[in-house]
This record gives C-alpha cells, sequence and structure tokens, in this order.
C-alpha cells in the first residue's frame, strides 16, 4: 500500500539553468559603442555650434589661412586680414598688375593697418605677389 502512494506521487522535477555568461564581444563592444557615441555628439555639437555663427566660421578660417602664409613669411601683427578669393583672374590682370601671376583660386589677404596685400596661392601653397596698398578712408 505504501509501495502504491509512492508510485502515484509525482514529484516535480527541478531544471538548473546554467546562468547565463556575457560574452567576451559584448564586453568589448558595450563600452566601445558609448564611446564612439560620445565621439560623435561632441563632434555634431561643435559643428553645429560653428554654423549657427557664420562670423565664427569666417574667423576659423582667416586663421587657418593665416597659419598657412605664415609659414612662408613673417606676417604683420596685430591685426587679422581681410580674406577675398580670385575668382576671374583675367579681369583682373587688365585692371591690376598685382594680378598678373594670379589664378582662379589663390586668396589675397588684405592688411590694411599695415598698409600690405599679399598674394597666395593656395594650389601651390606658395606667395605668389606681395604688394603696398594705399587705403583710403572715407
Amino acid at each position: 500500500m505504501i509501495g502504491d502512494i509512492k508510485k502515484s506521487v509525482k514529484v516535480p522535477s527541478v531544471e538548473f539553468k546554467k546562468p547565463r555568461t556575457v560574452s567576451k564581444f559584448r564586453k568589448l563592444i558595450a563600452p566601445l559603442t558609448v564611446i564612439v557615441g560620445i565621439f560623435l555628439i561632441y563632434y555634431l555639437w561643435s559643428q553645429f555650434r560653428l554654423y549657427r555663427d557664420p562670423e565664427a566660421i569666417v574667423e576659423k578660417e582667416t586663421i587657418e589661412l593665416v597659419n598657412k602664409v605664415s609659414e612662408h613669411m613673417v606676417l604683420p601683427l596685430g591685426e587679422l586680414p581681410s580674406v577675398a578669393t580670385v575668382t576671374d583672374p583675367e579681369a583682373l590682370k587688365a585692371d591690376h598688375p598685382f594680378f598678373t601671376s594670379a589664378s582662379k583660386g589663390d586668396k589675397v589677404l588684405i592688411y590694411s593697418k599695415a598698409k600690405r596685400a599679399i598674394l597666395y596661392s593656395v594650389k601651390l601653397d606658395k606667395i605668389v605677389d606681395i604688394a603696398t596698398i594705399n587705403v583710403t578712408t572715407p
């Protein structure tokens, strides 16, 4: 009789699941994804901040150009030059001898206080011409 009771009672079997282990790949990828995300957010934020202020873009480009030209000569101190880009050198050559060696895309740095104009070739990374200018104030 006792044997019959034991046979009729079913004991639930308990299965123990193996604890999940996180692979080395996931341990490495998660922090890298976070770091790349932070750098991407910072880069996009800094670009957005620059493009919100067009004057900051012009000033940054001018400083970069001044740094390139200053590798070739000593530039006047104490002022940031006005910068112009040569778009039609043929029209300028006819009117101004300063532009005889100019080509499309060259930059002109105009230092009004120092009364200097510098023609710089971006393609050749060379100073093409330097001239003294007369600045008249109205």
